[in-house]
């Protein structure tokens, strides 16, 4: 026959009332052991601290001074000879570099055959063109539009230049950029220089 063991445990009883903290904890005991070896251990520590305390009052003990002893020179023989002195050098490489003076002979950058222009746009009307020179001289820069007739028609070129070296048109180039004004292109200068 099967028994049931669950449910023949014997019910927990709740009780109503409030336990105090003393009693369910018992009385607290202060641990006498460890009270006392703190209690020698400072003493100890206190009779440690007063028994050095006239030590550092005490004469410094000082120490005889011992001369070192002269080595005692070489014997020679009368065969043998002593050394020569060890001769003086001068050095006159020193006087000789401050007095000196090196001529270097650089030369000038030779200008360019051709000057450089930047183109920034090219355009078939001229109100676009004129745009896009006011913004280029929002910048601090001068530019020009030409008018090209082509295969295709008639065009409007926005160019700057021109300029002597290529890294001139570069810098500028790069001012654009951080404008808005982008995809200027730089070649050699085509057409008659402006005067």
């Amino acid at each position: 026959m099967a028994r049931d063991y669950v449910g023949n445990q014997p019910k927990k009883r709740k009780s109503n009332t409030k336990r105090s903290p003393a009693k369910s904890a018992g009385p607290k005991r202060l641990p006498i052991v460890a009270i006392v070896l703190a209690t020698l251990g400072l003493s100890g520590f206190g009779y440690f601290l007063y028994s050095i305390s006239g030590s550092a009052q005490q004469d410094e003990v000082s120490e005889p001074i011992i001369k070192p002893t002269p080595k005692p020179k070489p014997k020679t023989s009368a065969t043998e000879k002593p050394l020569p002195e060890k001769p003086k050098e001068k050095w006159d490489y020193i006087e000789q570099l401050e007095n000196k003076e090196v001529e270097v002979d650089v030369p000038d950058d030779p200008p360019p055959a051709i000057p450089y222009q930047m183109q920034c746009g090219s355009f078939r009307a001229m109100d676009q063109a004129e745009t896009l020179k006011a913004k280029i001289a929002f910048q601090g820069l001068e530019s020009q539009v030409r008018k090209v007739n082509g295969n295709s028609g008639i065009w409007y070129k926005v160019i700057l230049g021109p300029y002597e070296r290529k890294r001139l048109a570069q810098t500028d180039s790069h001012k654009l950029n951080r404008a808005g004004i982008r995809n200027c292109q730089i070649w050699q200068w085509q057409g008659p220089l402006p005067k």
